[in-house]
């Protein structure tokens, strides 16, 4: 992936100037929480490649502070996430839990240093006398307890005596401070919950923001990258590895806009309660824009690469388009993906003036623009699948399909036109007769007239399949800005289709997707075990959906 040039790389290329044998170190801090989502990769692709366009190195560094909110299956999703990026680690992956003794020495070095107290309000009592933007904060009654008497309630809360929720360790700063962040915040708190690495030896585990840059300087980073909303919290970064005297030359935080991405929300907290609810299948989910869930639509690495160079890396918050992300697949399954036909809301024709029996073949391109890939048979018989919006009964402004008394041609054969509609039962269509004309399957070079195309399945080599279209998962382009996100959610999400598919796609082996000719670009999922249907993800529709072709 190519960096474009922004204040980042200009930050980094000065601190190399300044010190030319000067080791690049970045780090990717993910918590195991939860999946990794689009946001994480343009994170991702900034810490890894800035450390390899300087020759430097970037840590994989589990955030395992909460041991009540983690799960190894989470690490184990992020692991394979990162090498689906095509990302190489420079070592196995780093665990803040690694740093547990250390980080509590360090903060034993805070309390001897009356730089940190034992709190025994609870979290409301604390939030109450934080204060606001507003208004200052006010002293706990516990902030003045002495040196010792810390020492000893915090090693009491590091033996599992004191109940979880009824003491903690703050720093001492300033509760006047007009920086929130830096009015007392909480160090440590009591958390009797097994860790997925270090089991029960700990019941007392350090907040992110005293845990962070401890691990940052011990590992020596220099460039320690994160989003604009921990900006305030920088002051907190450097007012620990100050008053700790951790590194001479101490890492130094930058901050740069997140992502926000049209109709998508990125907010774990937000992605948990979609599939708390049941609103979606899980983090794998293809509507969601976690890296599985896209994975699992059909996107690609490569497609996600392009995304992050485009959207680049700058201070300002904006909300990126979808079409943006969109467009990125588009391009790079274009020249990979081969032409088939797929009906997905088939209707039934019948050709009258062909016999019951009769077959005829055509040549296809497997690509319009790679004469490499060569091509393929594809048949015609009497009865043949085309779509049901491919078929008027009376003609329509614009329209472009099928109408009664109206030629149209069958792409990549002959020219049809539909004489008469029979119906069932219920009025429903049963099927329409046309009549076919030979005699103009081949295009005549003086021919003037100019036909609408559809495409069609002859019923003879039609394979049945079900195919899953998504939508956005949301009716409003912002539902990150919303407090409820649920009243927003699309229940066209999801639509499911039964049509048909070419036979070949039966015997073929294609390297990723498809794309169904006027419909979109498709993945092949697993077949139905009972039915052996195949079941196909799109992975987005064609820019212009083809709908308009002529001939």
């Amino acid at each position: 992936m190519h960096i474009k040039r922004n204040f980042i790389t200009r930050i980094v290329k000065k601190s190399i100037s300044k010190q030319p044998k000067k080791k690049i170190r970045t780090r990717f801090p993910p918590e195991p929480n939860g999946y990794l989502h689009l946001g994480h990769a343009k994170s991702i692709y900034l810490n890894f490649n800035i450390a390899k366009k300087y020759n430097g190195v970037c840590t994989l560094r589990f955030d395992d502070t909460n041991p009540k909110k983690e799960n190894i299956k989470y690490i184990d999703a992020i692991k394979k996430d990162i090498q689906w990026l095509g990302l190489n680690l420079y070592k196995e992956p780093k665990y803040t839990s690694q740093y547990f003794y250390k980080l509590y020495k360090y903060a034993i070095q805070l309390i001897r240093n009356n730089l940190a107290y034992v709190e025994e309000l609870n979290k409301k009592e604390i939030k109450k006398y934080r204060g606001s933007l507003k208004t200052p904060g006010k002293n706990s009654p516990f902030r003045n307890r002495t040196i010792e008497e810390n020492l000893l309630l915090f090693k009491k809360m590091k033996s599992g005596i004191i109940p979880e929720g009824s003491m903690c360790l703050r720093a001492k700063i300033n509760m006047k401070s007009p920086c929130m962040v830096l009015r007392d915040p909480v160090l440590y708190r009591i958390i009797f919950t097994k860790h997925h690495q270090t089991n029960h030896e700990w019941c007392i585990y350090p907040m992110y923001d005293f845990a962070h840059c401890i691990a940052d300087a011990l590992e020596g980073i220099t460039h320690s990258l994160c989003t604009l909303e921990f900006q305030d919290n920088r002051q907190l970064y450097d007012w620990i590895l100050k008053k700790l005297n951790l590194n001479q030359k101490p890492p130094k935080q930058y901050e740069f806009a997140k992502l926000n991405l049209e109709y998508a929300v990125l907010s774990k907290r937000k992605l948990q309660e979609l599939i708390d609810k049941k609103i979606v299948q899980g983090w794998e989910d293809p509507r969601l824009h976690t890296l599985s869930g896209l994975r699992n639509k059909g996107y690609t690495s490569n497609s996600i690469k392009m995304f992050c160079e485009k959207i680049g890396i700058t201070k300002q918050q904006n909300i990126i388009e979808l079409s943006l992300l969109e467009s990125c697949i588009r391009k790079d399954l274009n020249m990979t993906s081969p032409r088939r036909m797929a009906v997905i809301n088939p209707i039934k024709i019948v050709i009258e003036n062909i016999p019951k029996n009769h077959i005829e073949y055509f040549s296809a391109p497997n690509h319009p623009q790679i004469k490499e890939m060569g091509t393929r048979t594809i048949m015609f018989s009497q009865k043949i699948y085309i779509e049901k919006e491919d078929f008027r009964s009376t003609d329509q402004s614009n329209y472009k399909g099928l109408i009664l008394g109206k030629k149209v041609r069958l792409k990549y054969a002959c020219l049809i036109k539909a004489k008469k509609i029979l119906k069932n039962q219920n009025n429903e269509i049963a099927y329409i007769v046309c009549k076919y004309y030979p005699e103009k399957t081949k295009k005549n070079k003086n021919q003037k007239k100019k036909y609408n195309i559809i495409h069609w399945i002859s019923q003879k080599s039609a394979i049945p399949a079900d195919f899953q279209l998504f939508d956005t998962l949301f009716t409003t382009k912002t539902p990150e800005k919303e407090k409820k996100i649920i009243p927003f959610y699309n229940p066209q999400s999801l639509i499911k289709k039964k049509g048909y598919i070419e036979s070949i796609i039966e015997t073929e082996i294609v390297k990723h997707a498809y794309q169904f000719e006027r419909i979109g670009y498709f993945l092949k999922k697993n077949t139905h075990k009972k039915h052996k249907k195949y079941i196909f993800n799109r992975i987005v529709s064609l820019k212009n959906k083809y709908r308009n072709f002529i001939d």
